[in-house]
């Protein structure tokens, strides 16, 4: 069972890398076959309400397995060292289909040239970035479900990966979804395809993280409503709290 885990878990990771890594061509409009403004427009409403329902099937998807108690009922049927790793791999497989079956539809809400446009590719790259490093930042293996199957392989018990207030999540709660968010609105280029799925994705990431800020409290407790207090949901605050420069000075680790 433990080999097999592991290489189920494989399997999903390399999903989730070939979803995530496409991502960045379809939504940037480079390298991929098939972008996100490829192919004849069709007529509006009709593509605007399929790209809408396979949005929305990711949102579904994604959020509502990410729930606890959702997570309670399927570890009766999924095995609970696989369950990360099933839930990544049909995050992928649903982004994969959303590539696949992406209606276009025509227009160009702005387009900007030269060294305004090098800033917003700058922008996007640096998004990608800063959500690619979060994951490390709160265990990238642990969160993509390759952290479970390992130890059961090693036949180790899974321990629950302690969360540290460093680098980004000193300043935002959440620098994952911040990183996606400057990501999918840094463009030089915002056709109305980009525009359809940036801000369904904006309002598929604010929905969710209302559902997970309630899981994390309940989960945390007092000890998670001060992180909340500190620190800002999505938009960064890069000056430091009065209070937190006090206790730095007086040597007190927050």
């Amino acid at each position: 069972m433990g080999v097999i885990s592991f290489i189920y878990g494989v399997a999903a990771y390399a999903a989730f890398l070939v979803s995530l890594s496409y991502a960045v061509g379809f939504i940037g409009g480079f390298v991929v076959p098939k972008t996100i403004d490829s192919g004849v427009a069709g007529p509006f409403g009709p593509s605007l309400a399929v790209d809408l329902a396979l949005l929305a099937l990711f949102g579904v998807q994604h959020s509502v397995m990410a729930r606890p108690g959702f997570k309670r009922w399927w570890t009766r049927i999924v095995p609970q060292v696989i369950e990360r790793s099933t839930y990544v791999l049909l995050s992928s497989l649903v982004l994969l289909f959303l590539y696949w079956q992406w209606r276009p539809i025509a227009g160009t809400v702005w387009q900007v040239e030269g060294a305004a446009a090098m800033v917003l590719w700058m922008l996007c790259a640096t998004g990608w970035v800063i959500a690619l490093i979060s994951t490390f930042l709160i265990s990238h293996f642990d969160l993509m479900g390759l952290r479970q199957v390992y130890l059961r392989l090693l036949d180790k018990p899974y321990t629950s990966v302690e969360f540290k207030k460093i680098a980004f999540y000193k300043y935002v709660r959440h620098p994952l979804m911040f990183g996606f968010l400057v990501a999918f609105w840094a463009t030089p280029n915002m056709t109305v395809n980009h525009l359809v799925f940036s801000m369904a994705m904006t309002a598929y990431i604010f929905i969710a993280l209302f559902f997970e800020e309630r899981d994390l409290a309940a989960a945390h407790g007092a000890s998670y409503e001060r992180y909340r207090a500190e620190v800002p949901m999505i938009l960064p605050r890069l000056s430091v709290r009065a209070s937190e420069y006090k206790e730095s000075k007086n040597g007190v680790m927050r």
